[in-house]
């Protein structure tokens, strides 16, 4: 059984545990038994001899050779097939061996009258449940084959089990991605296990291209009088809002104990998504929360790391003000607009030029100039990356009057030329950071 670790989080088995019921064996349906021998006198001792009832069991056909028993087996679905070694056109050792190609789940018990170890060790090859010399005494049948039926009803029942442990994880399979994404990106998982987790999840078995997360600060105030089911009632809605930004891209929420939402994201959402999450939730619910959304360049590993960027960068949030959060926000939503300037941005937060650049200063510890070029850069390696555009074409969508112009400022910022960092296959020297 898959387990996952953690003490709030228990196992996999405890959250099948919860929904499977105690399993009862249904008695209504007997298991149905052929009785194959040529002899009819014996077919007839055999069917007249046991209390079939009790045993659970029923004759439902009785076969003078080997063919028409195979026959009899796939018409009827039979369960349990005596077998008499010695009949026509196919003996009763060729019998068992076509049941065990063509229906392995039925079981056979050979009925001979051949005490010969030949015979006996072919049957134990064969995994024949019982071998009965004859003549065959009652006592001796009723005992075989209530050892059978016992066995037979053992596998049933697990195999109810079975099949309601796997509609209870199918179910779960949300919660587990939850919880296994949590705990991984905690550090409590690492190398092998985690790919096995993923495939057991059916999660992509890559590393995920970002990692966010999303802080709502005021839940976490102690002063805030807020009942749970308020704050969950909340938290919940905050991570269908975010769910359907993501639905076209393969991705797991989670939630920690704080109440912080994680973002494990498979496919690369637009450098704006933690601005649109934003938005979108103070729209909706008129809370104000914190986003960021971190690359993921270091594997499976570095998703812990970013994981822990992210938490620092939204706890850091709170300590800047609301004009530069927004300031920010609309940089990095108006980068490609050759218009945007500190006095337009200004003037679009309805403050002076000369307050927003000191404030920028102060809490970014970032110029106006030194923020848009960032974006553009950081957009500009993207498109390099992920698309054949021409640099000049690159230079236009990410708001540079001139080629020339781009190019200087990306050899400024990366330590190489446009061009040369395309042919280096994305190698830079110096930090967008």
């Amino acid at each position: 059984m898959t387990k996952f670790k953690g003490t709030d989080n228990a196992t996999t088995a405890s959250l099948i545990d919860q929904a499977i019921p105690e399993v009862g064996i249904a008695t209504a349906k007997r298991y149905q038994v052929l009785i194959a021998d040529d002899e009819p006198i014996i077919r007839e001792g055999i069917r007249d001899c046991l209390d079939w009832a009790a045993l659970g069991m029923e004759v439902a056909a009785e076969a003078e050779d080997g063919e028409e028993a195979l026959e009899l087996v796939a018409q009827l679905s039979i369960d349990i097939v005596l077998v008499d070694m010695n009949m026509p056109f196919m003996d009763g050792i060729e019998l068992i061996r076509r049941l065990r190609e063509e229906r392995p789940e039925c079981r056979c018990l050979i009925i001979s009258g051949h005490d010969e170890f030949a015979y006996a060790q072919e049957a134990v090859r064969l995994g024949v449940e019982d071998y009965i010399l004859k003549p065959v005494h009652a006592e001796q049948l009723h005992a075989a084959l209530s050892r059978l039926r016992q066995r037979l009803d053992e596998e049933r029942k697990r195999a109810v089990y079975i099949e309601q442990a796997a509609g209870q994880i199918e179910r779960n399979i949300p919660l587990l991605r939850q919880r296994f994404c949590l705990e991984w990106l905690e550090g409590q998982h690492t190398g092998i296990d985690i790919m096995e987790q993923l495939a057991f999840l059916r999660l992509p078995s890559r590393p995920p291209v970002q990692i966010g997360v999303v802080r709502w600060p005021a839940v976490e105030a102690r002063q805030t009088i807020m009942r749970e089911n308020d704050r969950q009632l909340f938290l919940f809605a905050a991570e269908n809002i975010i769910g359907e930004l993501l639905e076209d891209r393969s991705h797991v929420l989670f939630r920690d104990a704080n109440g912080l939402i994680g973002i494990c994201l498979w496919q690369e959402a637009p450098e704006t998504i933690g601005a649109s999450i934003e938005q979108a939730i103070g729209r909706y619910l008129n809370i104000a929360v914190h986003t960021h959304v971190e690359p993921n360049t270091g594997g499976m590993e570095g998703a812990i790391d970013a994981y822990r960027i992210s938490r620092d960068r939204v706890h850091g949030e709170s300590q800047l003000s609301p004009i530069v959060r927004r300031a920010r926000q609309l940089i990095q939503e108006g980068y490609a607009d050759r218009e945007l300037t500190l006095e337009a941005l200004a003037s679009r937060l309805q403050v002076s030029a000369v307050y927003l650049s000191r404030v920028l200063k102060k809490e970014l510890n970032d110029s106006f100039v030194t923020l848009v070029t960032r974006a553009r850069i950081r957009k500009a390696v993207q498109l390099l990356d992920s698309t054949t555009l021409s640099v000049l074409e690159i230079a236009e969508r990410t708001g540079y009057d001139s080629q020339h112009y781009f190019s200087t400022a990306f050899k400024k910022a990366m330590g190489v030329s446009p061009v040369q960092y395309r042919k280096n296959g994305g190698i830079q020297e110096n930090s967008l950071e």
